[in-house]
């Protein structure tokens, strides 16, 4: 097998930024997140693979919080489309988790399936190659487990490594891997070395059944008690792996501007508020309970799988102590009889 050393990580890091634009996961002061290799400040900032997850996930590498679409002009005819803002630039993804990896497959069924290819997104994704960071020791907040992801076998990844104390194991899975390894040659040695073992979560919940449940909970007074103590604050969606919702607004001058979109979140009234003032989602615990239909049960319905990974981020940064695994608990045994 295939072993990088970790005296040779930074060099390698070095060298796999001169290929594409490598993003990593450091600390950088109270922040922590996927920044670019290149702005990488020694004494300041940490490099966190040693770790588990940062608490901004990596899909801004692909998904940016602000990205613009298309420039235009106007004139006596009408409207006129400039230029529009696909980025082809390529960029390396490295020690991304299983959780962020099946985030990023969520993404990929939303902006290139079901008929609909977002090209802005495509862009991106398809010049993105993933160095995934097999996990073996879960924190206290992970359970992806029970959202049906293996941490030891990331999905999407080009290359696996595996943590072995003074090593990674190096195992490429595509192409894009192999091309990977081949311009790490040098950094790469060929000796055996003994994959990890598996401990066990910390943090125990089932979803088994919950999507199902909830198709007959829409007016379920639960939804009353579980959105008490939310503040609508969105921190949940922006730290959220795999949440997507956007805005799309536009800068003009004279006759010309651009459009562009930034992240948004269902948490805030604003989101659905139409043009005429009509909101369907007015209330706070509307929101809330869209939110977690959506992670649960609607997603499921549509792509198969769940929209929450079990990275726990969420967990750790609401201010109200929300708990979307004990939202799972609570589900799971409400009483759905007629009335409930």
């Amino acid at each position: 097998m295939q072993i990088l050393s970790k005296s040779k990580l930074n060099a390698a890091l070095d060298l796999l930024s001169r290929q594409a634009e490598l993003f990593v996961p450091l600390a950088r002061g109270e922040e922590s997140g996927y920044y670019p290799w290149k702005s990488y400040q020694a004494g300041s900032d940490q490099l966190m693979l040693d770790a588990l997850n940062v608490m901004l996930p990596p899909k801004g590498v692909v998904f940016p919080q602000t990205e613009r679409i298309y420039s235009f002009t106007g004139n006596d005819k009408g409207v006129e489309i400039k230029e529009s803002f696909e980025n082809h630039d390529p960029r390396i993804i490295f020690g991304i988790r299983a959780c962020d990896t099946a985030a990023l497959d969520c993404f990929d069924d939303v902006f290139l399936t079901m008929g609909y290819v977002d090209s802005l997104y495509a862009a991106r994704r398809e010049n993105t190659t993933i160095i995934a960071h097999a996990c073996y020791r879960p924190g206290d907040n992970c359970f992806c487990a029970a959202m049906g992801i293996d941490p030891t076998e990331p999905t999407k990844a080009d290359v696996i490594i595996r943590d072995t104390g003074d090593a990674y194991i190096w195992e490429s899975k595509t192409d894009k891997g192999d091309k990977l390894t081949a311009a790490l040659s040098s950094l790469l040695e060929d000796r055996e070395a003994a994959t990890p073992e598996m401990q066990a979560f910390k943090h125990q919940v089932d979803y088994e059944g919950v999507a199902e449940k909830l198709k007959d909970m829409f007016e379920h007074s639960i939804w009353d008690e579980l959105s008490q103590t939310c503040q609508t604050c969105g921190i949940c969606t922006y730290v959220c792996p795999s949440c997507y919702c956007f805005d799309i607004q536009v800068k003009s001058w004279g006759d010309e501007g651009y459009r562009f979109r930034c992240y948004d979140s269902c948490m805030y009234p604003e989101y659905t508020q139409m043009a005429g003032g009509h909101n369907p989602r007015g209330d706070s615990r509307e929101r809330f309970r869209n939110r977690f239909l959506h992670k649960l049960e609607f997603f499921k319905e549509r792509y198969g799988k769940p929209l929450c990974t079990g990275c726990g981020r969420c967990i750790v940064a609401c201010p109200a102590g929300i708990d979307i695994t004990q939202i799972i608990k609570q589900i799971k045994e409400a009483d759905t009889s007629a009335g409930a």
